[in-house]
């Protein structure tokens, strides 16, 4: 492997944030260097560096179907060969992480219609924190998830709620049956543990935005750079597992419809919790600010994230209290 580049200051990182093709003068010996984005469909693998002595229409034709070619290698083998999982790990994962990384999705998917994209943090100490992101023909499907304590017992309550979310999703479930079948997956099987979430479904053509809040905070709505103020604040009902099943009160379903451009943005309760250099919590307003600043660019919505949960690590000097986990969608039909 050669030397490691970093994501900011340089070309290669540009292309990577931007996922577009950037070109420079090669460090030794002349020529061109290319570089072309590695995609697996929306998630961004890396950059390929690409050497030239003349930069021409067909080499830039060659270099696009080598990245394309290499993108779907990565991507078919990443599942299995072990080399690819070392390079991108930069030290030992502990078993919670371990065993939850295993099931959780690529963090970027999206198509015409939809982009999501999440993050996890630290990256190799979780415990319950996890997301989940699916698309149908006409439906995108997100969970967040951040089951009780910081334990192999946290990482197996929140495997179990995924597996039951999925197994419950791809059996045709309406959203209340879904949310159901996590509630008695749980109670079956670790029934003194338990598991809060937000679980959302959206329909690509209407922009109809149906979601259930387990016992967790909110989701934030931005429109037009904007905070929209309590778009989705409603009140939670209990956590996933045991706990509903004393609540005399059904699980609630609520809607609201996107518009044109939104993005709607999830997470755990790390996130607002994490402090300040001055040891301040950083707070719903304060990461609401951080979020609006961080999609103000016109950046791409994996980028936005990125540099957000970035911010959020600087203030902690790399250290997080908790988990923290964002999932952030984006609803962009074609006009």
């Amino acid at each position: 492997m050669g030397p490691a580049v970093p994501v900011e200051g340089s070309l290669a990182g540009w292309a990577y944030r931007t996922q577009s093709l950037r070109v420079e003068e090669s460090g030794t010996g002349g020529g061109i260097t290319a570089w072309f984005p590695l995609l697996d469909g929306a998630e961004r693998l890396g950059v390929l560096a690409v050497h030239e002595t003349v930069l021409t229409a067909s080499s830039l034709t060659r270099g696009r179907a080598l990245a394309s070619l290499l993108a779907m290698v990565i991507t078919s083998r990443r599942s299995y060969e072990e080399s690819f999982v070392r390079h991108t790990r930069t030290e030992p994962m502990q078993l919670p992480a371990e065993l939850l990384r295993a099931l959780l999705p690529p963090r970027t998917i999206g198509d015409g219609n939809v982009v999501s994209t999440a993050v996890l943090e630290p990256a190799y100490e979780i415990g319950g924190d996890a997301f989940d992101h699916a698309l149908t023909e006409t439906t995108l499907h997100v969970a967040v998830l951040d089951a009780m304590g910081h334990d192999l017992a946290s990482g197996l309550t929140t495997t179990v709620s995924l597996a039951a979310c999925r197994n419950a999703r791809r059996t045709g479930a309406d959203l209340a049956e879904l949310v159901r079948g996590v509630d008695e997956a749980l109670s079956t099987w670790l029934p003194d543990k338990f598991c809060t979430s937000v679980i959302a479904q959206l329909d690509l053509v209407t922009g109809v935005l149906r979601w259930a809040n387990c016992g967790h905070p909110a989701p934030i709505l931005i429109r037009d750079q904007r905070l929209i103020i309590d778009a989705m604040e409603r009140d939670a009902d209990p956590p996933m597992g045991a706990p509903s099943l004393l609540s005399p009160h059904a699980r609630r379903t609520h809607e609201i419809t996107l518009e044109p451009g939104d993005r709607v943005l999830m997470y755990t309760d790390g996130v607002v919790e994490a402090r300040t250099r001055e040891a301040k919590l950083l707070g719903l307003e304060r990461f609401a600010d951080y979020v609006i600043r961080a999609t103000a660019g016109g950046e791409l919505a994996p980028e936005s994230l990125r540099r957000l949960i970035h911010s959020i690590l600087a203030m902690q000097e790399g250290r997080l209290r908790d988990d923290a986990t964002l999932l952030m969608f984006e609803w962009r039909p074609p006009s």
